[in-house]
């Protein structure tokens, strides 16, 4: 218990609480970005006990101390900070995803009054595009056509085939969750349907799966996109089959395979949000990702009771990583842009350390994600602890790239 006031106050010795200069920044003429996408929890529970789950199972314990069910008077506030947010910077439209927690724990009446109550309070004002982010086991037909009545996007997350994905993702009692999952996304079946309201699946990278077998069981879904997320370490708690300092790269291994057998397909069978960010920045393009380039990040988090905080995945680093202090007077969004630890996830190539600028991809790595930089000696201001993997995976298809254009050529 006593551990967590320590983590809190040495957030302020470490960067960028220490070592950012943001009046000087305000000096120097920059401006933040507007938030522009919202992550609501809507409900802070879950009905699953993922082994790797970075809210319930790593640093950060505060979700025992959030209210279960987020009640309609903390969402609409919550809507109407957002839309005066939105009023003040003049947003042709805005984001909000329905996560958790389980999102869908909040049963179905209250997600079609909260789905009601977003598009009432912003649509005014804004663009609203509406999304949840699921584990899928609840996901029933009276569900989706709550989704569809209100056109919310639908995200699953799912690790692949059946042995991957009950390998971590179990429920209380231990029982995998592979087949609720499956007859969730079947609710999604209709090609109408489908087109409309599947927004695609979230895999967590488990190198004890086969990456191709994974990649195909995913595949199985016609999904429209699939994101592969990194599991959740730092230089203080390192991911599952890293050592520090070690010049493996387990992970590039893994993501290799699936970009070889994603690349050389005869079409295209679904996006694979990491590719083709890494693709796009190789080409002199912009990629909007937490995982690599050195685009703002423009994402706020509310919680269930109504409290503003950074990006969750900082909950994976320790106690109290989320909190702002943003002054109560005026739209806390407005005051959470000026926050330093909100900066530094605006000003590119600034907050990365010197040995990351130093090195010859930094605009594509970008880092790496901000998350996976944070060391107990100095705060998020280091390489990714993933660094030789993402080096290794860009070069890669860094090299696959180049191999094509100059067969262009010759012929």
């Amino acid at each position: 218990m006593g551990s967590v006031p320590l983590e809190l106050s040495r957030r302020e010795e470490l960067w960028p609480a220490a070592g950012l200069d943001v009046e000087q920044l305000r000096k120097t003429g920059w401006q933040p970005q507007p938030f522009v996408e919202f992550v609501i929890k809507i409900h802070s529970r879950c009905n699953l006990a993922c082994d790797y789950c970075y809210i319930y199972e790593m640093a950060d314990q505060s979700w025992r101390d959030q209210p279960k069910t987020m009640s309609h008077k903390v969402f609409a506030d919550a809507c109407r900070m957002i839309g005066d947010h939105a009023r003040r910077f003049d947003l042709p439209r805005v984001d909000l995803v329905l996560h958790g927690g389980e999102p869908l724990m909040v049963g179905h009446r209250n997600l079609a009054e909260f789905a009601r109550t977003a598009r009432a309070l912003l649509e005014p004002i804004t663009e609203v595009r509406l999304g949840i982010q699921t584990n899928g086991v609840l996901l029933d037909e009276e569900f989706v056509d709550i989704c569809d009545r209100w056109n919310i996007r639908i995200g699953v997350s799912i690790d692949g085939d059946e042995s991957g994905q009950d390998r971590h993702r179990r429920d209380r009692r231990g029982e995998g969750s592979y087949s609720r999952v499956v007859a969730g996304l079947a609710q999604l079946a209709p090609p109408d349907r489908r087109a409309r309201l599947f927004a695609g699946l979230l895999c967590t990278i488990d190198i004890d799966n086969d990456p191709v077998r994974t990649y195909e069981a995913l595949l199985a879904f016609d999904p429209p996109a699939v994101d592969f997320l990194l599991p959740h370490g730092n230089w203080a708690t390192m991911p599952p089959n890293l050592v520090g300092g070690d010049d493996a790269t387990p992970y590039a291994d893994w993501l290799v395979a699936i970009f070889d057998r994603w690349y050389q397909a005869p079409e295209v069978e679904t996006g694979v949000r990491l590719f083709e960010s890494i693709i796009a920045l190789l080409l002199g393009g912009r990629a909007a990702s937490e995982s690599v380039g050195l685009e703002p990040v423009r994402l706020a988090v509310i919680e269930t009771d109504g409290t503003l905080e950074q990006v969750d995945e900082l909950k994976s680093a320790f106690a109290g990583a989320t909190k702002l202090s943003c002054s109560k007077q005026g739209n806390p969004l407005d005051a959470a842009l000026w926050e330093p630890s909100m900066v530094a996830r605006q000003i590119g190539v600034d907050a990365l350390s010197p040995t990351c600028r130093s090195c010859s991809i930094h605009t594509i790595c970008g880092g790496g994600h901000y998350v996976h930089r944070y060391s107990a000696d100095n705060g998020f201001r280091n390489p990714s602890v993933y660094c030789a993997d993402l080096t290794a995976l860009i070069r890669h298809i860094g090299s696959r790239l180049l191999s094509d254009v100059d067969t262009a050529k010759l012929e």
